[in-house]
């Protein structure tokens, strides 16, 4: 009965990381083509994953299965070297609904949700499976006034801590 439990309890912790926050919705209408490529970290929420990093960039490019290759990359401040981490992304539906899942360690996938996207893939609202995880990304390292009101009242109104946001420097 116990190992029963605990399988269950395991495959809902792997299904509720590859889920969507209430109030987000991933972009349909997705153009997977147009979003690969590099995008800067403008904002960010954080975690243990990224802190103290500045200059943090992601690439996305082809898999030859049919995925996205990811590359996330920035300096440390503190240690004053890059960190670099690699990972792989698929579709969790439909190709042109934003919401993929993302793995940086072995079988263990986690949710990417684009919720808000530039009318020419110029900047990108993005979460987790929950409201700790959030991202502003953009392909040039700063956005207008204008862009970053938008995400910000956009991430409010989902529930997102935007007073908690942390904005890096693209110095390096």
């Amino acid at each position: 009965m116990f190992k029963a439990l605990l399988i269950a309890a395991s495959l809902f912790g792997l299904t509720a990381c590859q889920s969507v926050p209430e109030g987000v919705e991933p972009v349909t209408g997705f153009d997977e083509q147009r979003y690969l490529g590099k995008w800067y970290e403008v904002a960010r929420l954080d975690h243990s994953f990224e802190r103290g990093l500045s200059s943090v960039s992601a690439e996305y490019t082809p898999r030859e299965d049919g995925g996205i290759n990811v590359i996330n990359r920035g300096y440390n401040d503190e240690d004053k070297e890059w960190s670099e981490a690699l990972g792989r992304a698929y579709f969790v539906g439909e190709r042109d609904v934003a919401h993929l899942k993302v793995s940086f360690f072995g079988p263990f996938y986690s949710s990417y949700v684009v919720f808000g996207l530039g009318e020419n893939y110029d900047y990108a609202f993005v979460s987790g499976y929950n409201t700790d995880y959030l991202w502003l990304l953009a392909r040039t390292p700063e956005v207008s006034e204008e862009v970053m009101q938008k995400f910000i009242e956009a991430a409010k109104s989902r529930g997102f801590d935007t007073e908690a946001l942390i904005y890096p420097s693209h110095s390096q």
